[in-house]
């Protein structure tokens, strides 16, 4: 370890502090289309927060894919990244402050799709993949 990174703190780093309201839409289109943002999520929720952390527990999910919907959560102010000063650099991912609220959002629209399901006036799932 750098005797110098003694003194040094974590560098929280998170792209947009709250996404621009006119951007808000897009935010959920690419978070909730993407089921790896949604599996990161619910990862990060549960308390990992380490991108190796995130791979082991995601079957099937490529360095790539987690890197890229880990960069675009970043740059919609969905996650905050915090490097830490060590020797090798460890870098975290969490929840932002917009984060919070957004998982919030899902929560709800998740419970709503639940209710829906176990309505007995619930319609039937598509069958074919256009009417999904």
């Amino acid at each position: 370890m750098n005797p110098d990174s003694k003194n040094l703190s974590p560098q929280p780093v998170s792209a947009e502090e709250t996404p621009d309201p006119d951007r808000l839409t897009e935010v959920f289109e690419s978070v909730l289309a993407c089921k790896w943002s949604l599996h990161i999520l619910t990862q990060v929720r549960r308390g990992l927060h380490r991108p190796s952390e995130l791979r082991r527990s995601i079957t099937g999910l490529s360095d790539k894919v987690l890197n890229e919907r880990l960069h675009k959560m970043l740059r919609f102010g969905v996650l905050q990244r915090t490097v830490y000063p060590e020797a090798p650099p460890r870098v975290e991912y969490t929840l932002s402050p917009f984060g919070s609220r957004f998982a919030h959002i899902l929560d709800q629209i998740n419970h709503l799709r639940e209710e829906m399901a176990s309505s007995p006036n619930a319609p039937p799932p598509p069958t074919h993949p256009a009417d999904r």
